[in-house]
């Protein structure tokens, strides 16, 4: 609800600052009087202020994206630990940007600020962006009047967990591929190519080839119901999209499934590791009890799987069990990370030996993506030479034929 009252407006304002230069700009506010307000605490003299009826030509509104939010984070925090005021920094973030959607996102978040909200109350009306792990690490650096430090870890932090999602999906995206261009290449086939080899052997008279003619009958199955393959497809994938956000059994059958999947299964599998490292690092570094930030790197896992380990090991490092044990006892973290895990315990220093295992498995994974690119490109080219090729040999055959007869 709180996203849907962001309604920010463009200002073009003229005015004198104080050695009585005539100066002039634009700035996104709720009316022209809180601007003025505005301007006046900058050390300017409003003279006239005028909304701005439609947006300039390139500068439209545009979704706001993960990637938007992390460049935000590292932004406010390199200016807040090179001394600049909070508000101030929101200022310059926001006339730097050139989505207006991202302005209106942080001139609103300023506005609460001003008007007496804490940092952590001003995002948490936010949640699309700013989820409960940012909001918890800036209420702990607020109340240890460490904000700036803390600020610098949450970008770390999006800018690791961004960076992971962009391998991921680089992963994923080349099976998908390989299926999608297979797909298409063989339909406008059937459905264009086909047919005109087919009129020339309807005019030979003779049985054709038991493969041919399996490819005929296809391409005329394609050439009557493309609509139907077509459109089945697409609502297939959609019914399946839906049942998936709908049913948490099939998300839970889905991730414990794509687990198993030969390459891709196990670069998944880092993946997990990576995130529930990463997330554990940042939130004990900054000072989150243990069973707390369980909670909030559950959710962070990306894995459903993985998911209700976690918080399984929450309830159980909450009666005591140390979290080297309890991760042992759900069998999903190589010996290694428990080991790691169990020396940072011992040391005093879990914050670090989380990282350092995110450092690893993050690099595992780019490694894995690397070489699955690499795997997969020859793959393409064998796939599609195989469903190419095996067409073109089906309408070549009776040609053949007709040669080894003359």
């Amino acid at each position: 609800m709180a996203e849907k009252a962001i309604k920010l407006d463009m200002f073009a304002w003229e005015g004198t600052d104080k050695k009585g230069n005539r100066i002039k700009g634009e700035t996104r506010g709720n009316s022209p009087t809180l601007i003025k307000a505005d301007l006046r605490r900058q050390g300017i003299t409003p003279i006239k202020v005028k909304k701005k009826s439609v947006l300039a030509a390139g500068n439209k509104k545009k979704k706001i994206l993960p990637k938007d939010i992390a460049i935000f984070t590292r932004q406010l925090a390199t200016m807040m630990s090179s001394g600049v005021p909070l508000v101030q920094s929101f200022d310059i973030i926001a006339k730097g940007h050139e989505n207006p959607a991202m302005q209106e996102l942080v001139t609103t978040i300023k506005n609460d600020v001003e008007s007496g909200n804490n940092l952590r109350d001003a995002f948490a009306k936010h949640p699309l962006y700013f989820d409960e792990l940012v909001c918890n690490l800036v209420a702990a650096g607020e109340a240890a009047g460490i904000l700036d430090n803390l600020l610098d870890k949450i970008a770390t932090y999006k800018e690791k967990t961004e960076a992971l999602k962009s391998k991921i999906k680089k992963a994923l995206f080349y099976p998908s591929a390989v299926v999608v261009v297979a797909f298409i290449v063989t339909a406008i086939l059937l459905i264009f190519v086909v047919p005109q080899f087919q009129s020339i052997f309807e005019g030979f008279g003779a049985d054709l080839p038991a493969f041919t003619r399996m490819v005929v009958n296809i391409s005329e199955f394609m050439q009557n119901y493309w609509w139907a393959v077509f459109g089945g497809i697409a609502g297939g994938i959609y019914a399946f999209m839906q049942a998936k956000k709908r049913s948490i059994k099939l998300q839970h059958g889905l991730d414990k499934l794509v687990l198993k999947l030969p390459i891709v299964g196990e670069i998944l599998t880092k993946a997990a590791i990576a995130r529930y490292a990463r997330t554990l690092s940042t939130m004990f570094a900054a000072g989150v009890p243990l069973v707390e930030a369980l909670e909030s790197v559950a959710g962070a896992t990306g894995n459903i799987v993985y998911s209700e380990a976690v918080l399984r090991m929450r309830d159980q490092v909450a009666t005591g069990q140390q979290l080297q044990l309890t991760m042992q006892q759900t069998g999903l973290f190589p010996n290694m990370v428990v080991q790691m895990i169990a020396i940072g315990e011992e040391a005093g220093s879990l914050d670090a030996m989380c990282d350092k295992v995110a450092d690893f498995y993050e690099q595992e994974v780019d490694d894995a993506v690397d070489g699955l690119s690499s795997l997969l490109e020859p793959l393409i080219m064998a796939v599609l030479g195989v469903l190419v090729g095996g067409l073109v040999i089906a309408m070549y055959l009776p040609i053949f034929k007709m040669g080894t007869a003359i």
